[in-house]
């Protein structure tokens, strides 16, 4: 476990996990402002040219590692990183109250658990009967975590989603479309591709940007809008050029397994910044999801993976 925790591949990743803590407060409150649309295409038009501008830093001078990445990146990686920033952003900004917020928060943050069992199939790794309770009790503790201090229970949870289906359906395709893209950014980028984020993050904010031409929406820039836009710009391509780097070079199980810990960080700052209240059941939340992301890591671990063949470039 300590040379998991030293590597600075796998550190990158916790590193994403602390940035992406601010998401969804910050995401919320930036739609409530301008609307999903503006929002997300200013915050990726921010984030990809702070993306390019580190991206030319480092490569000044010498070949452009880009020009390699393989059409499976490009198209199926690509789609995937593009659907997922869409459909979090429509799901955060068509939740009807700021207490729904957690319930759709809840539902996005199935993706470490998605990203753990799509590795089983994707990346030909193995795991032992002990995955299963682990997943339970890291779930069990992200919807404790996630609707603490609202009594929320499974019913009222399924009498929401009848209420809102867009946001909920919305949010369950964003889980499922980041753990689809964590596995096969493994699989068909590898650890030597360079310049995936840059293209990814810069390609959202322009089909944000033709989507928002073509419904316009209505909004306020007001000095809170920009910074908070610009923060969150900056984040999105930080933690994204650090989870990338994670999973094409890190410890993808250790990671995703970290990252169940990113809906206790996120509910906190939610609470804080959307003045949100917080309740009791959130520090249970926090001892389930330690359980289970240990038993997660430890269920599917290095010593059981079978190695994928060499691809081959396209």
């Amino acid at each position: 476990m300590s040379k998991v925790l030293l590597d600075r591949n796998t550190a990158a990743g916790l590193g994403a996990i602390l940035i992406w803590s601010t998401s969804i407060a910050l995401v919320r409150s930036i739609t409530e402002q301008l609307g999903p649309l503006t929002g997300a295409a200013a915050v990726h038009l921010v984030g990809g040219a702070f993306c390019w501008a580190q991206y030319f830093f480092r490569f000044r001078g010498g070949a452009l590692p880009f020009l390699h990445l393989r059409r499976k990146f490009l198209l199926g990686c690509g789609s995937l990183f593009v659907f997922y920033m869409l459909a979090l952003y429509l799901a955060v900004g068509l939740a009807r109250s700021r207490s729904q917020v957690l319930e759709i928060g809840l539902i996005n943050y199935l993706w470490p658990a998605l990203t753990i069992v799509f590795s089983l199939f994707l990346l030909h790794k193995k795991a032992n009967l002990g995955l299963l309770p682990a997943t339970i009790l890291a779930l069990a503790g992200v919807f404790l975590v996630l609707t603490q201090g609202q009594r929320i229970s499974i019913s009222s949870l399924f009498a929401n989603v009848s209420g809102n289906p867009p946001a909920y359906t919305l949010a369950l395709a964003a889980a499922i479309s980041w753990g689809l893209y964590s596995n096969l950014t493994r699989r068909w980028a590898g650890p030597r591709m360079e310049g995936g984020v840059e293209l990814l993050v810069s390609a959202t904010g322009a089909v944000f940007l033709i989507l928002r031409l073509l419904h316009p929406e209505g909004g306020s820039w007001t000095l809170r809008a920009v910074l908070e836009v610009t923060f969150m710009g900056m984040a999105t391509a930080l933690g994204y050029l650090l989870w990338d780097l994670a999973m094409r070079k890190g410890d993808v199980v250790f990671v995703a397994a970290c990252s169940y810990f990113t809906p206790l960080l996120s509910t906190l700052l939610i609470s804080l910044y959307l003045q949100v209240a917080a309740g009791v059941s959130l520090w249970l939340g926090c001892v389930l999801i330690v359980a289970g992301s240990l038993l997660s890591w430890l269920s599917v671990s290095d010593r059981n993976i079978t190695p994928l063949a060499k691809p081959k470039r396209i």
